[in-house]
């Protein structure tokens, strides 16, 4: 197999410890060339750690790992040369211009002459950007900075692509716009990390891990892992007073979960015959008035709250 045949990212054990603290335990997953893969896990769960090993900024305390071939201790300056990587910050110069971001990040990857004209030509055209080059950075709005970041990751064409929640806190358009680059990019063959804490965009990963306390505790592709990690049925209810109907169900004590999700609770039941029941009597007896409840397809927000509380159980939490 060469190298080009093997996958982007191979990740073997990999630990990292503070002290006695252990911020990423024995972790192992494997991304494939081209492959859109989700990074997903609430804050402090190690995501961050993670990615800063894998960009070679961070030496793991145990365990190995390799981006585009290259091992991310002893080849980090080689390997990061052939990958992007976009902060939710954006990494932008604020007082620089549109073009002159560009120019700038072009010169960091050693990208000069005719080979940054073209580049710079077809990131201005994918950000819709095109007569917006001299325009300062700072007046510009979060989502066009966003495409922005992203035109600065990608001015050398790197084999993989680490985006660390690149659309936390822009508007859903521009959310969606970002996503269609992320596919027009994965479709011309570059591989892509995303991190992110919106549970639809990680619907439209091709794999995913949750990671939590260090430790992952899910993997595979959306569909896998709805399948193989809900301890039960989902059912959703749409009532009155939501938040007293979730105390009056949690306080019944017989339900794997009991969550808001808006101005609906979704219940997870390991016996749906008996509970469903359960649920519309227990609210009557309340006086809260339940509009509906039935069983749905469980989301990965469901799968996710679902893990991460399993995971506190573990620790003793």
């Amino acid at each position: 197999m060469t190298e080009q045949d093997g996958p982007a990212i191979e990740v073997l054990g990999l630990t990292k410890k503070f002290g006695n603290f252990v911020a990423v335990n024995n972790v192992n997953f494997e991304v494939r060339r081209g492959e859109i893969f989700g990074f997903l896990g609430p804050n402090g769960a190690g995501k961050t750690t993670t990615i800063r090993m894998l960009l070679g900024l961070l030496t793991p305390t145990s365990g190995t790992a390799k981006v585009v071939g290259f091992d991310v201790v002893k080849e980090s300056e080689a390997m990061r040369q052939r990958i992007g990587y976009m902060s939710q910050k954006f990494s932008l110069y604020n007082d620089l211009t549109v073009e002159e971001n560009l120019n700038f990040y072009g010169g960091v990857y050693g990208v000069r002459g005719r080979p940054l004209k073209e580049r710079k030509q077809y990131i201005l055209n994918m950000a819709g950007l095109l007569g917006r080059e001299r325009e300062l950075t700072r007046n510009l709005s979060g989502g066009w900075k966003q495409r922005l970041a992203l035109g600065a990751a990608i001015i050398h064409q790197p084999e993989a692509l680490f985006l660390d929640e690149p659309t936390a806190g822009v508007d859903p358009i521009s959310r969606r716009a970002f996503w269609e680059l992320i596919y027009e990019l994965a479709e011309g063959g570059t591989t892509i990390l995303v991190t992110t804490h919106y549970m639809d965009e990680a619907e439209h990963c091709q794999n995913l891990v949750f990671i939590q306390r260090g430790t992952l505790v899910a993997k595979g592709s959306p569909e896998e892992i709805k399948v193989s990690k809900m301890r039960g049925d989902v059912v959703e209810i749409d009532c009155d007073n939501a938040a007293q109907a979730m105390q009056v169900l949690r306080d019944l004590g017989v339900f794997e979960e009991v969550a808001l999700y808006g101005a609906l609770i979704h219940v997870v039941t390991a016996n749906l015959a008996e509970h469903l029941p359960l649920i519309k009597k227990s609210l009557a007896e309340k006086g809260i008035t339940v509009t509906s409840a039935e069983r749905i397809a469980p989301s990965l927000e469901d799968v996710f709250i679902s893990s991460a509380r399993e995971a506190e159980k573990l620790v003793g939490r």
